[in-house]
């Protein structure tokens, strides 16, 4: 680094070779003068030569502080003077019209690089690393989610995507999470007497006991410690046999706080997962949430983990919130009339302001736990993913590409987990200081006044026993108080990750209202480029066509088929099908067969038009991959009915026999170890029995129109064509998909779709041409 002065650049190094020839004339010269005894170095002058030595080095220092900094050249203390001295002088006054008067600022500064000093600065360096660390993480994932960097803009247009981009939940301590655990605590104590409220007041008793008894602890103790000190065993055994027969009393206190606790966390999962479970699976709920809705990504991370952290973070916060405020109250108190009212006084002016600090950087814990909680369920969903398609996974080979799915999506979570326990890292440190042991030198400071000032009126009297005792009470007291104030403030980063956790049930719980009211949000496909050639574009809203419920006739009445995201596949389709004549769907891939069904059984909106259709229970589906329940054969054949609901039907198990001989499953019933054995029934029964099944609990339900989505695949002909014979004779009407020709004759109309908007309802006659395999 080159400095100038007076027009003249002279760097700090051409300085010091400038003095340095006088600088080795002075240490040669002084070392001459304090070890040469004649010429010679004699014996025994070792602590001489050393000492010597150590003039000779701490001149050099001065010499070379004399020529840095501008202050007189004088002779050091005991430094041996030498010839060279006037040299020196000179080259100083030389090179101080060429130092610069940065240096003089460094002298004047000096006096502050102390090691305390250094140690502040040390820790302020290491805290703004972190937070410029933090930073930098910050503006790497909003980079990664395809937005510019927080608080700066960007001049191109943002990229579309398929997905929505939902509006961000906040997740921080304020009215908003209020009102939110507002609306979640009503539902968890629905009454105000209730099984909740009373564990609330459980919980609230014991911690009142439990403070008191660390009140009772403290008196004791000091009483103990006291009889200990003066040597005084009558005062010692009758405190100590109080401590041997309190201890039961105390230990059932904190075993019946920790029992509240628990029974109040389980009391309140069972409520909030009743409730969600209850808006879930209401009508098709759980279908449109992952099918219609892409607000909820994981509904089963918040129905099961989500839920139970909340609801264990809400009843530890009660609790950890609860017994500091009895604490504070109880020691301020008792503190009050002990050492006055300014002691305490300091101490809550002390919480509020670091409880403000401390909340203001705890921000971002709600943020990252539902980030956090996010990418968890992510992690859950594709390795519930490899598990449930395992099958198809190992015909293709596919362990490898699974591997790197799922490292993926696990190294996502791994680094936002280091971020979050970097963050946790810095955050604690500050905690600590603060919450911690600032707040017990507040305490010192406090409890201190009264002892350390001598004209107190409270100790002008007492002896040095008397202050012990009465050091040890107050002293503890105002720990424990101290301490309290430090669970209030570091309850807040608690109440920070449970305000994340407060916003995914919140959110979930908006989500499942919306549902059950008809309303969803899903990213709309635009259609300019479809219709760019002049065709009139239909306005997609969802529910905007109206359902008339009427028995033994399916209508559609210039209904628009659309798929939820806005694709239409046809744009105005008429036909009428009354009780009695089947309908056979044909058409390629993606022409919109399944659609027709999702739209009949209200699994999809309806987007204009009219439909008239029986009500729900009256239509029945069956798909080519039909589902087996959890239970026994009999919950097989009459799903989703119960045993109950058998029996209201007045159908016997006799019949239900009859439903499987017509299925040609009778031999199962024996086989399996009759109606009420359970097994795995998706792995026992075979492809074509699970289908036979399937068409034996169409039997039974009897439905007016039966919806069979290639359902007899792997079914043989005979039976099949058996099958179809039988659905005529009980009045089952059927819509079937299927390429099968053998099945054109079970049929009255045919509904075929062509794939690119096209569609063709027909009467089936002689002339009819049959396609199909």
């Amino acid at each position: 680094m080159r400095t100038k002065r007076a027009g003249l650049g002279l760097s700090r190094k051409r300085i010091l070779t400038k003095a340095w020839p006088e600088l080795g004339s002075a240490r040669r010269e002084g070392f001459s003068a304090a070890t040469s005894r004649g010429g010679v170095p004699k014996a025994g002058t070792g602590r001489d030569l050393a000492r010597a030595k150590g003039r000779t080095r701490l001149g050099s220092y001065l010499l070379l502080s004399s020529l840095l900094f501008p202050s007189p050249a004088q002779p050091y203390p005991g430094f041996p003077a030498s010839p060279a001295l006037p040299r020196l002088r000179q080259s100083q006054q030389r090179a101080r019209v060429l130092v610069p008067d940065s240096f003089s600022a460094m002298a004047a500064y000096s006096k502050y690089l102390t090691a305390r000093n250094s140690s502040l600065a040390g820790a302020a360096f290491l805290v703004l690393c972190l937070l410029h660390k933090r930073r930098r993480a910050a503006v790497a994932a909003a980079s990664r989610a395809g937005g510019p960097p927080h608080g700066k803009k960007s001049g191109k247009p943002p990229i579309q995507s398929n997905e929505k981009e939902g509006k961000k939940e906040r997740a921080m301590v304020d009215k908003v999470f209020f009102s939110r655990i507002q609306q979640i605590l009503k539902i968890m104590v629905p009454r105000t007497f209730c099984k909740e409220t009373g564990y609330l007041i459980l919980i609230a008793v014991m911690l009142v006991s439990r403070t008191y008894c660390d009140v009772w602890m403290i008196q004791n103790g000091t009483l103990i410690e006291s009889g200990i000190i003066s040597r005084n065993k009558i005062l010692f055994k009758k405190h100590f046999v109080k401590f041997i027969a309190a201890t039961p009393m105390i230990s059932l206190v904190n075993n019946f706080l920790k029992f509240g606790l628990n029974e109040l966390k389980l009391c309140f999962r069972v409520r909030l997962t009743k409730y969600l479970y209850e808006e879930y699976l209401q009508a098709f709920t759980y279908y449109k949430m992952g099918n219609l809705d892409n607000r909820i990504a994981n509904p089963d991370q918040l129905l099961t983990q989500d839920v139970e952290k909340f609801c264990n973070s809400v009843v530890d916060l009660y609790s950890n919130l609860s017994k500091p405020f009895l604490d504070i109250v109880l020691y301020i108190f008792k503190l009050t009339s002990a050492i006055g009212a300014q002691g305490p006084a300091s101490m809550m002016a002390y919480l509020v302001v670091s409880g403000f600090f401390l909340t203001r950087l705890r921000r971002p814990i709600g943020k990252m736990t539902m980030t956090e909680q996010k990418y968890e369920g992510e992690y859950r969903y594709v390795n519930s993913r490899l598990i449930t398609n395992s099958e198809e996974i190992a015909f293709y080979n596919g362990n490898k590409k699974e591997k790197q799915t799922i490292h993926s999506v696990f190294r996502k979570l791994v680094e936002h987990l280091h971020n979050f326990i970097l963050f946790r890292f810095s955050m604690g440190f500050v905690d600590s200081i603060i919450a911690k042991y600032l707040a017990t030198v507040v305490g010192y400071l406090v409890v201190s006044r009264p002892f350390l000032d001598l004209s107190h009126p409270r100790h002008l009297k007492s002896s040095h026993s008397e202050l012990l005792e009465d050091y040890y009470q107050s002293g503890r007291m105002l720990l424990r108080m101290s301490q309290a104030l430090g669970r209030i403030v570091l309850a807040g980063r608690e109440m920070t990750r449970l305000a994340g956790f407060t916003a995914r049930i919140t959110e979930l719980m908006q989500v499942l209202k919306d549902l059950n009211n008809g309303k969803y949000e899903r990213t709309m496909v635009s259609q300019h480029e479809k219709d760019a050639e002049g065709t009139q574009v239909i306005p997609l809203i969802p529910g905007g066509g109206e359902i008339i419920n009427l028995d033994n006739v399916i209508k559609f009445d210039h209904v628009p088929l659309a798929t939820p995201n806005g694709d239409i596949l046809i744009r105005d389709l008429n036909f009428e099908v009354r009780s009695g004549a089947n309908v056979l769907i044909c058409g390629p891939n993606g022409c919109g067969k399944s659609s027709l069904f999702r739209v009949l059984g209200e699994l999809w909106p309806l987007f204009g038009g009219r439909l008239t259709k029986p009500e729900r229970g009256k239509l029945f589906y069956v798909p080519q991959r039909p589902y087996m329940t959890l239970g026994t054969l009999r919950d097989q054949v009459i799903y989703p009915d119960g045993k109950e609901d058998q029996k209201r039907k007045g159908i016997s198990d006799q019949v239900l026999k009859g439903y499987l001989d017509n299925v040609q499953l009778g031999h199962i019933l024996e086989r399996e170890g009759g109606w009420d054995s359970v097994q795995d029934w998706m792995d026992v029964l075979s492809g074509g029995e699970k289908q036979r099944m399937a068409m034996a609990r169409l039997f039974y339900h009897k439905p007016q129109f039966a919806i069979l989505d290639e359902c007899t695949s792997a079914v043989s002909v005979d039976v099949e064509g058996y099958i179809y014979s039988h659905c005529r004779k009980v009045g089952i009407t059927l819509f079937t998909v299927s390429h099968r020709k053998s099945l054109w004759k079970h049929h009255e109309y045919y509904l075929h779709m062509d794939g690119r908007g096209n569609y063709e309802f027909k009467q089936i006659t002689e002339d009819t041409i049959e396609f199909g395999s």
